[in-house]
């Protein structure tokens, strides 16, 4: 494709050299440069791009696209300059791609909570329902079948287009894709055209990089309100933020709400561990989930569903048949008679909702919880004291670990959760840096009709200590502790 081509939708501020130059292909990481690509100087929250220009022109960069001009230009290379190529980067790649989301019905759900289990359930929704679907996921990355590792919430503009015009390829009619704030505030999904947008929740996180929460609040309304007039944009009423979010978006706005009137409800008849009755709108079905916020969740789905055509008769049979995502809410039955719920809760509001809906399956029935949980090394430190102040807000015993800590000292991350609480507080605290062992002594704790939660990492199946991945997975622990396959 020509660069002129490329450069179609992308502001740009001056040139040097052919723009009609024909390009290979487009990378923003240098060391994937080849002869006839073109290069995106991109300002990282790391590195810079401008750095490996020369890197990029000696692999055999014939096009780059950047910010500052060097002082010494290549004669034999196209320098085209734009005021922020994190901006233009998603442009470039969706015309590479030839605007792959064009040629599919691709829809996005962005929030603090649900994202994974929303966009997941919608893909094996409308896969049951016998369409050819694409998903981009935190957990797995999916082209109808054929599963794609995931290394981010959301790919950087060029794996995503990439993939997207691979789901077209591969006859694709719809595509569910997460929208983490990171990649709406780094343009990663900018040139996208999406048919809807979803809204779970807002709660604290991320302000490691967004520093406050109004700018994380921001960022995520940023992509409602690029949605266009002809698009859907479904919110959660029940959230303080649900209608700020929608406040300025030109798509059509529908609400759902378990609480209040709103364009979807519903509400919960009975809950157990294997599941709850539902009514929505107006019509029962029993699901495979647990808990107030998975009802949202599912909601979400609903509503997405009746918006891209389908009927509710059709989407309540497949509610009943969906299943929970990996890592969200699992349960896993001891011989002994209590239960282990593995779940990625790890935010403040997160740990609240589990813990709220194991409490609403137990129903004052005597059994206590023993809530196993961390906090992540070198992310937000301020949520650390909130986290440990929910877990023994709704928790018998909490048992402090690790989580992921990274490259931090492990007592030093489960020192600052401490720090959240009061004498009477820590009472109900035991500390175990080991994770494994943490597990093992809630198992020696329990008794007939107990809970333990094990929250935070998952579906995640390794463990980053000192930078180094290290194989870990809360369900093979748990099944080896309780001597089950």
């Amino acid at each position: 494709m020509k660069l002129s081509e490329l450069l179609k939708n992308v502001k740009v501020i001056a040139n040097q050299g052919n723009i009609d130059i024909e390009i290979k292909d487009v990378n923003i990481d240098s060391r994937k440069i080849e002869n006839g690509h073109l290069f995106i100087a991109m300002k990282g929250t790391q590195v810079d791009g401008h750095k490996f220009i020369s890197k990029a022109i000696e692999l055999g960069a014939v096009a780059i696209l950047l910010e500052d001009m060097p002082e010494v230009l290549d004669e034999k290379v196209t320098y085209v300059q734009v005021t922020s190529t994190e901006e233009e980067a998603g442009k470039v790649a969706t015309m590479f791609y030839g605007e792959p989301s064009r040629k599919l019905k691709l829809v996005g759900a962005t929030g603090t909570n649900g994202k994974t289990t929303i966009a997941t359930l919608l893909y094996r929704m409308f896969r049951e329902f016998g369409h050819k679907v694409g998903l981009l996921s935190t957990v797995c990355n999916y082209i109808n079948d054929e599963e794609v590792p995931a290394s981010h919430t959301t790919p950087d503009p060029i794996e995503l287009n990439s993939l997207l015009a691979k789901m077209v390829e591969a006859g694709c009619e719809y595509a569910f894709m997460e929208c983490s704030s990171h990649a709406i505030q780094q343009h990663r999904i900018g040139g996208l055209e999406f048919v809807g947008g979803i809204f779970t929740n807002l709660t604290r996180d991320h302000l490691d990089y967004h520093k406050t929460f109004e700018n994380y609040r921001n960022a995520k309304k940023m992509f409602f309100d690029g949605l266009p007039k002809n698009a859907f944009a479904i919110t959660n009423a029940d959230d303080k933020n649900g209608m700020v979010m929608v406040q300025n978006t030109k798509a059509t706005v529908k609400t759902y709400s378990i609480k209040r009137m709103a364009d979807f409800r519903a509400k919960i008849l009975e809950c157990h561990f294997e599941g709850m009755y539902l009514e929505i709108d107006g019509k029962e079905v029993g699901v495979q989930f647990i808990g107030k916020f998975n009802v949202s969740n599912l909601l979400a789905v609903y509503g997405t569903a009746i918006m891209l055509g389908k009927k509710p008769e059709e989407i309540l049979i497949a509610l009943s048949t969906l299943k929970s995502v990996n890592g969200r809410l699992e349960p896993i039955q001891s011989p002994d008679g209590f239960t282990a719920v593995v779940d990625y809760a790890h935010t403040p509001d997160a740990l609240e909702n589990v813990l709220c809906a194991i409490h609403d399956v137990l129903d004052n029935k005597g059994g206590r919880v023993i809530t196993v949980c961390g906090a992540g090394g070198h992310r937000d430190k301020g949520k650390r004291p909130l986290m440990a102040q929910e877990a023994v807000k709704q928790s018998d015993t909490v048992i402090l670990t690790s989580d992921n800590p990274r490259d931090e000292e492990p007592q030093a991350i489960i020192d600052d959760m401490l720090a959240g609480l009061d004498t009477t507080q820590r009472k109900k605290v035991l500390t175990i840096t080991d994770r494994k062992e943490a597990i093992r002594t809630a198992a020696m704790m329990a008794q007939k009709g107990d809970v333990i939660l094990v929250a935070g990492k998952g579906h995640e199946n390794y463990q980053e200590i000192n930078g180094v991945k290290h194989h870990f997975d809360d369900h093979e622990v748990i099944r080896e502790i309780f001597g089950i396959k």
